[in-house]
C-alpha cells in the first residue's frame, strides 16, 4: 500500500473520531460583528480564548466602531487591554487596521487574504480564522495546538511550518471540511492533546499517535 494511500486512510480514521468527540466543534470568541470578531482573533494571539472574552464583555460595549478605535488614545486603548499578553503591540495594531479598514476599505474588512494579511498585527492564521468564521470561506487555519495535533498523530512533521501543515491537512481533507477540520483539531490540542500534559491513557486515536505520553 502507497504511503499516500496509508496516510489518506489515517486522514479518514481521525477524522470520524473527532467527529464523534467534537461533532459541535465551532468558534468560542464572542462576538456579534465583523469588526468585534478581527479584534477578539486578533486579541487572542498569544492568550487564551477565555481571557479574551472576559475582556471583550466590556471592551465591546466602549468600543462599537472603526472610529472609536481610531480616535482613542493609543495609551487608553493600553490601558484597556493591559491584563493580557502583548497589549501594547495589540493596541497599535488594532488602531493601524481600523484606520486601513476605514480609509482604504470605506469600512468593509476585506473577503481576500492578501489583503488582511497586510493588515498590522493580522497574519495568516488570523486572517483564515476570520475568512472561515465571518465568510465562511473554506480555510484551515493552523496554530499551536492544530499543529501538535496534526505532529503527533503522524499526518505531518515536526519540523514543518505552519504553512506546510496547513497544506498538508487541506489535501487531506475535502474544502467542505476544513473549517469543522480546523475547530476539531483545535478542540482535541487544547482540552485533550495538551501540549504538557495529554490524556493519553484516555485518548481514542492512541493507535494513530507516534509519540504517545504513555
Amino acid at each position: 500500500m502507497g504511503q499516500k494511500i496509508k496516510l489518506a486512510i489515517k486522514a479518514e480514521i481521525i477524522q470520524r473520531e473527532m467527529e464523534i468527540l467534537y461533532p459541535e466543534a465551532q468558534c468560542e470568541l464572542n462576538y456579534t460583528s465583523a469588526l468585534e470578531l478581527l479584534v477578539a482573533v486578533m486579541l487572542s494571539q498569544q492568550s487564551t480564548d477565555i481571557s479574551i472574552n472576559k475582556l471583550t464583555k466590556t471592551l465591546f460595549k466602549e468600543y462599537t466602531s472603526l472610529d472609536d478605535y481610531i480616535n482613542i488614545p493609543l495609551s487608553k486603548l493600553e490601558a484597556d487591554l493591559h491584563h493580557i499578553g502583548l497589549y501594547k503591540n495589540k493596541a497599535k495594531n488594532i488602531k493601524a487596521t481600523a484606520l486601513i479598514v476605514k480609509k482604504e476599505y470605506l469600512g468593509i474588512f476585506p473577503n481576500d487574504q492578501d489583503k488582511l494579511e497586510r493588515l498590522p498585527g493580522v497574519g495568516r492564521k488570523t486572517a483564515n480564522v476570520f475568512l472561515a468564521e465571518w465568510y465562511h470561506e473554506p480555510r484551515i487555519a493552523v496554530d499551536t495546538h492544530v499543529k501538535r495535533v496534526a505532529t503527533r498523530l503522524g499526518l505531518a512533521k515536526e519540523l514543518d511550518s505552519v504553512l506546510v501543515v496547513e497544506n498538508i491537512l487541506m489535501k487531506l481533507y475535502v474544502p467542505d471540511q476544513w473549517i469543522k477540520t480546523h475547530h476539531q483539531f483545535l478542540f482535541f490540542g487544547r482540552y485533550f492533546c495538551k501540549a504538557k500534559k495529554p490524556r493519553c491513557s484516555e485518548c481514542s486515536l492512541i493507535n494513530q499517535c507516534l509519540k504517545p505520553f504513555l
